[in-house]
C-alpha cells in the first residue's frame, strides 16, 4: 500500500484499481472540458495571506450547515454511479461520512437505493433530486426520501440537457459494463474490483423496480435519458417545495440574477455550482462565481460552494470568500475507488488536517471568522 499524503494521491489509486469507463466517467468534463480544468486552476490561483506571532491554538474547524452541526464546512455531493466506483459505494460512503460528522448527499441516479442508504446509517441523510417528465415518478422519489428520514432535499437545476461528455462515448460507458474485448481486458486488470463487483448492486436503485414498464439496464438507460425534462421552472421548484416541505437545497447556481430568484423561491441554501465542469463548457469556475453570489444573497440564505476542491486549502479558499459550506464530489470518488470506506475516512481526515494547519498559518482559529482578509487581495 502506497503512503497517502494527499487526494491526489488517492486519484492516482484510483485510476489505477477502477475500470476505465467509470474512472473516466467521474474524472471528465464535457466537450473541450476548459471549465472542468477551470474549476482547479482557479482555486490554485488563489493565494493566502500568511500571519504570524497570533494565538492559534486550540483551533476549530467545526461549523453547522442548516443547523445541522458539522466537522468541518464539507458534505458529500452526489455523485452519480458512485455503486460502480466501489461496489456498494453509496453506502460505504454514507457511513464513513457519519462517522466522521459531515452529511452525506444521495443522488437520483445512485446504484445504491434511498432504502439501502437508510439501512446502514443512524442519522438523516441526503437526498438529490433530478426533475423528470413523469411528475408521479418525481413525487414517489420524494415520498421517499421522507420515509427514508432524509433531513434536506437537494434540487439540482442545471442538468436538464446532458452536456457531451467525450470520453463517455468513447468508452461506451454503459452499467453494467458492455462486455467488449477492450472492457473485457480492462476488467482483466482489475481483479479486486471485478471480484467486489460481484457482490455488490449493478442497477440504479431509486429506479429499478419503481419504473412503469421497464425490464432491465438498457431500458432504465432509455427511460433516464428521455426523462429529464428541459421544461424545469421556477413553477416546479414551488411544486417540488410544496411536496417535499422541508430544507431545500438549489444546486448549480452561478449567476447572481439566478441566486436572487432562488432566495426569492424560498430556498434554504444555494450551491454555487458549475455541475464540476460535465454540463456547459465555457462557463466560469465556480470560485469565480462565488464572490459576487454571496455578496448579493448571503445574507439572506446559506450560500455553498462546489467545484474544484482537492485539499483543506481550497475549503479554506472557498470560505473566505464568503461560502458558508462546501461539497466535495471527485475528492469523494477518487477516495472510494481508491480504497473503499477506508479511503473516504482517509481523504475526510487528510482535508480536516490540511484545513486545520492552513487556518493556523493565516492567524485563524475558528473557521467561522475566515474572510477575505485571510487572502492576498
Amino acid at each position: 500500500m502506497p503512503v497517502i499524503t494527499c487526494v491526489e494521491d488517492l486519484r492516482l489509486l484510483a485510476k489505477k484499481r477502477v475500470p476505465k469507463a467509470f474512472y473516466d466517467y467521474a474524472d471528465s468534463g464535457s466537450y473541450s472540458e476548459s471549465t472542468y480544468r477551470a474549476n482547479t486552476d482557479d482555486l490554485a490561483a488563489i493565494k493566502l495571506r500568511q500571519r504570524v506571532a497570533i494565538n492559534v491554538d486550540q483551533r476549530n474547524t467545526r461549523t453547522t450547515l442548516l443547523g445541522q452541526d458539522v466537522t468541518m464546512p464539507v458534505a458529500i455531493a452526489p455523485t452519480g454511479l458512485t455503486g460502480m466506483q466501489w461496489a456498494n459505494g453509496e453506502m460505504l460512503g454514507a457511513i464513513a461520512a457519519e462517522k466522521f460528522g459531515i452529511p452525506f448527499t444521495l443522488s437520483t441516479m445512485s446504484i445504491c437505493s434511498l432504502e439501502d442508504i437508510a439501512s446502514v446509517t443512524s442519522k438523516p441523510f441526503w437526498f438529490q433530486l433530478y426533475v423528470m417528465r413523469d411528475r408521479g415518478f418525481v413525487r414517489e422519489l420524494i415520498q421517499r426520501a421522507k420515509a427514508c428520514g432524509c433531513s434536506a432535499l437537494i434540487l439540482t437545476l442545471d442538468l436538464q440537457i446532458l452536456g457531451q461528455r467525450h470520453k463517455d462515448l468513447k468508452n461506451g460507458m454503459s452499467v453494467p459494463p458492455r462486455l467488449t474485448l477492450a472492457n473485457l481486458l480492462d476488467l482483466a486488470s482489475k481483479p479486486g474490483w471485478a471480484l467486489r463487483a460481484l457482490g455488490g448492486r449493478k442497477t440504479f436503485g431509486n429506479l429499478a423496480g419503481h419504473v412503469k414498464g421497464s425490464s432491465g439496464i438498457t431500458t432504465l438507460s432509455q427511460w433516464t435519458a428521455s426523462q429529464f425534462d428541459p421544461t424545469l421552472n421556477w413553477d416546479d421548484v414551488a411544486w417540488i417545495q410544496q411536496e417535499w416541505g422541508g430544507k431545500l437545497i438549489l444546486k448549480g447556481i452561478l449567476d447572481v440574477e439566478d441566486a436572487r430568484l432562488a432566495v426569492q423561491s424560498g430556498a434554504d441554501a444555494i450551491v454555487v455550482s458549475n455541475h464540476g465542469g460535465r454540463q456547459l463548457d465555457g462557463a466560469i469556475s465556480s470560485i469565480q462565481a462565488l464572490p459576487a453570489i454571496a455578496e448579493a444573497v448571503g445574507h439572506q440564505t446559506e450560500v455553498w460552494f462546489d467545484g474544484g476542491i482537492r485539499s483543506g486549502q481550497d475549503i479554506l479558499k472557498a470560505c473566505a470568500l464568503g461560502a458558508k459550506g462546501t461539497m466535495i464530489g471527485r475528492a469523494f470518488l477518487y477516495a472510494l475507488g481508491a480504497m473503499g470506506e477506508q479511503g473516504v475516512s482517509l481523504m475526510l481526515e487528510i482535508l480536516r488536517k490540511e484545513l486545520d494547519v492552513s487556518m493556523a498559518l493565516t492567524g485563524n482559529k475558528d473557521i467561522r471568522t475566515v474572510g477575505p482578509h485571510n487572502l492576498v487581495r
